[in-house]
Parts: structure tokens; C-alpha cells; sequence
């Protein structure tokens, strides 16, 4: 029976962690319904995407793509075109190409973005035979914003999706979100008011159930195939969660010239640098704790 009233919670364990969707609003529509949809896009995302699913776009254009074009899920391939353009316009601060595996060589500002061809038809083809990807650092953010376009298309008014910190919200009504401080990430460092729009962050690692310290981030600098170390962490707001998604890369990679790549996406930024100043955009909304 069609819910008529909100207040409606669900979380499952996808991508690497929980996905939580919150609804606010939903009259006239089926909220079990409507969230089993929103989980089951972000179920396809992750099947599609997941580096170590051999059966999914990724493996396989891993596998064979060196040698062959590929052809891959719609969504895969606007991923790629996203990933490409963010690649292109940071001068390679963006990279999906797996550390750790011979690259194409660095002569070209974009680095892996020149070694993938993207064709008619959704396939695609690698330039360099040494070439492997990894979406994660893109296709998190992609899977929020599927789920709550599966939302939108099943009635919902208002609501929120959260995977693990990398969030979209549409509907009335702001939704309070809090920042860990990456230098003590048991402290708050800003509270952040989200509303029709999305906010995502990465820092150095935090396990709580292990140790109070944190560890170097996952997030790589190309140039040096390296964990990042101008940047502690860094929190993004932009009009979807996979840019947001995306952006956190290039910030926690670029820092302070990241500022031309959030321009050009009409994003903001708040960001912890090595030295432990707090910086932002001259845009950016958010109650600062200023933790010590």
C-alpha cells in the first residue's frame, strides 16, 4: 500500500560501505518501493564499476581492451567520459589508472586520460597494453546521484543519500551534515547545512575500532604514485555528487590550485592543508568549529 507521510530510514552495505537513504517527503508514493529502486541503482553501479569483480565493465576492460574495443554499460561510459574531462582540465591531478602498474608515459598533461579511446557505441579501447583503471575514485559519487534520480522517477519529494560521507540531497528543507576534523577525527571541525545539491570529502584513513591515529589517505598523486601529502582532507559541494566525488581528488592531489577546477564546476571547497591550516573557497557555507 502507497505510503502517504515520510519519515522513512533505510542503509545497506554496498560499495565498500553503508548506504544510507533518508527520506523526508513521499506522499503519494511507495517508499519500499521507491528505495528498493534507489539501492538496486546503486547495486548496478557497483557491479559494473568494482575493480575486483571480474565480471564487471571494469575487469573486463582491464583484461581486453588493450587489444580489442570493449563494450561497456551506458553508465560506465559516462563515467569515463567524466573521469577523461576531469583528467583533462586538472592537468592529470585526476587519474584512474592503478598505482603500482607501468602507466603510459607522463608526457602528456592528462597521463591516462591520453591512453583511453572512447568510441561510438559505448565501447571503448586502451592505447597502451600496460594500462589499468580503477572507477573508485569517481564511481561512488556517480552511484549517489543514480539513486536519487530512481527516487525522483518513483515519486519522492525530498531526501537524502549518504555513502559513507559522499552525499546528494534533493527537497525541501536543508539537512545538517558534520565534518570530521582528518587531523582528530573524533572532533567536528564544520557543520555544513546541504540542500538540493551534494557535498563529498576524503582524508587520511580513520579506523575507530583500531587506533585514534589516522593513516595516509588511499587518495594518489599521479605524479608520484604516491599517497597525497599536501592535503589532510578536503570536503566539496557541487551540483552532483559525482563531481563533488571527483573534486575531493583533485583538492586532496592539488590543494590550493585546485581552485580554477572548482571554478570551472562552480563548486566550493574547505580544505585541512599539511601544515594544518584551515582553508576555503570565498564561496563556501559552513559553520567552521576551527578545531585546535
Amino acid at each position: 500500500m502507497p505510503a502517504t507521510s515520510a519519515s522513512f530510514r533505510r542503509a545497506r552495505a554496498l560499495l565498500g560501505t553503508f548506504v544510507e537513504i533518508d527520506v523526508a517527503d513521499a506522499q503519494g508514493a511507495d517508499l519500499e518501493s521507491a528505495v528498493e529502486a534507489a539501492f538496486s541503482a546503486v547495486a548496478e553501479v557497483h557491479r559494473l564499476m568494482s575493480f575486483h569483480d571480474p565480471d564487471s565493465d571494469v575487469s573486463r576492460l582491464n583484461s581486453a581492451a588493450s587489444s580489442c574495443a570493449v563494450t561497456v554499460h551506458p553508465w560506465t561510459y559516462t563515467v569515463l567520459q567524466a573521469a577523461l574531462e576531469m583528467a583533462q582540465s586538472s592537468d592529470g591531478d585526476f587519474d584512474v589508472g592503478v598505482a603500482g602498474i607501468p602507466q603510459p608515459a607522463a608526457d602528456s598533461s592528462s597521463r591516462t586520460a591520453a591512453a583511453i579511446e572512447l568510441l561510438a557505441g559505448h565501447q571503448v579501447r586502451f592505447r597502451h597494453a600496460g594500462l589499468r583503471i580503477d572507477l573508485g575514485g569517481i564511481a561512488k559519487g556517480f552511484a549517489v546521484d543514480c539513486a536519487i534520480d530512481a527516487l525522483r522517477r518513483c515519486g519522492v519529494r525530498s531526501a537524502m543519500v549518504n555513502a559513507g560521507g559522499d552525499l546528494a540531497t534533493f527537497g525541501g528543507g536543508a539537512r545538517i551534515v558534520h565534518i570530521r576534523d582528518p587531523r582528530s577525527p573524533g572532533r567536528l571541525l564544520c557543520q555544513v547545512e546541504v540542500s538540493n545539491g551534494a557535498l563529498a570529502s576524503s582524508a587520511r584513513r580513520f579506523d575507530p575500532f583500531r587506533s585514534a591515529e589516522t593513516t595516509e589517505t588511499s587518495v594518489l598523486d599521479p605524479s608520484t604514485r604516491r599517497p597525497a601529502e599536501r592535503v589532510l582532507g578536503a570536503t566539496v559541494r557541487a551540483s552532483t555528487c559525482m563531481v563533488a566525488d571527483a573534486l575531493t581528488k583533485i583538492v586532496m592531489v592539488g590543494g590550493e590550485r585546485a581552485a580554477a577546477q572548482l571554478a570551472r564546476f562552480q563548486a566550493s571547497a574547505m580544505l585541512v592543508a599539511a601544515d594544518g591550516n584551515i582553508l576555503t573557497t570565498s564561496d563556501w557555507q559552513g559553520d567552521l568549529q576551527h578545531a585546535a
